[in-house]
């Protein structure tokens, strides 16, 4: 939620802010200890930080300069961001999407293995959205750490692999997307088998919680529809129908930090009669 310690967090891990009791490290090492920062961690905290009267090109060129990296990688991210086209204009007339693509080029510019975005959709267009999901997917899949930061929950449930969920300065829940998911209390697995009762057995011996129905049909929560399927396969137990009725990110979201929240809207006020 908003007051969280989102972005305060990111600020500790790269030395902005200082913690009043613990050690923030990348990799073993503190961000001031690094010599080439670029190179090591790149991170977007804030949309324009950037002279404004300087253009793309010289705003990346200086950056480079500073961390021993080649020239020819600013030509490299300005094509990666898609602003090859305004490299040579003023960034102070940059739109809010174009200065985010901004941000993120100069967290590209070292090819660091991490990187830290706070918000990084924020003020794309729909092209910028699919574009900044599937940029950071596959730099993910190229071995690198991504963290970043946001309040959209479907596009999270899209991009993300792992969850980190904090609340008023505290840890709320750290997981798997898909554990985090089924962990909801409207996550539910449907299960038919005519040995129903055999398996209702066995899932009740798992820690789950199960509802049996119209005979051969079993509601099951507290697990996943894969491990309803290897269970029954292992114990050699028939499956005529095996379904997942999934809670949103947004749900679950919801379901969590409706304790954490620092501001809360008053419900909306009922639609007047007809008069």
């Amino acid at each position: 939620p908003n007051g969280a310690g989102k972005s305060t967090t990111m600020r500790m891990i790269l030395g902005l802010d200082r913690p009043d009791a613990g050690t923030a490290t990348i990799n073993g090492h503190s961000y001031r200890e690094m010599r080439w920062p670029l190179r090591e961690v790149g991170a977007l905290l804030e949309a324009r930080a950037f002279h404004p009267g300087r253009t793309a090109r010289a705003h990346l060129t200086a950056l480079a300069a500073g961390n021993g990296i080649r020239r020819e990688r600013v030509d490299e991210v300005l094509e990666i961001t898609g602003l090859s086209p305004a490299a040579d204009r003023r960034a102070g007339k940059f739109s809010l999407g174009m200065a985010q693509r901004l941000g993120i080029a100069s967290a590209l510019l070292g090819d660091p293995p991490v990187l830290m975005l706070d918000e990084p959709v924020n003020g794309l267009d729909p092209e910028g959205v699919v574009w900044i999901r599937t940029l950071l997917r596959s730099l993910a899949a190229q071995g690198r750490t991504v963290l970043l930061s946001s309040h959209l929950m479907s596009e999270m449930a899209l991009t993300a692999d792992r969850l980190i969920i904090i609340g008023q300065g505290r840890l709320i829940a750290q997981a798997a997307m898909a554990e985090f998911l089924a962990a909801g209390s409207g996550a539910a697995v449907t299960a038919r088998s005519p040995q129903a009762a055999d398996l209702a057995a066995l899932l009740a011996a798992r820690g789950a919680t199960v509802t049996r129905s119209d005979g051969d049909t079993l509601t099951v929560t507290g697990i996943t529809a894969s491990a309803v399927g290897e269970l029954a396969s292992r114990h050699a137990i028939t499956l005529t129908g095996l379904g997942e009725q999934q809670v949103t990110l947004e749900d679950r979201y919801m379901e969590l930090t409706r304790d954490s929240a620092e501001y809360r809207s008053a419900p909306a006020p009922a639609p007047a009669g007809n008069q």
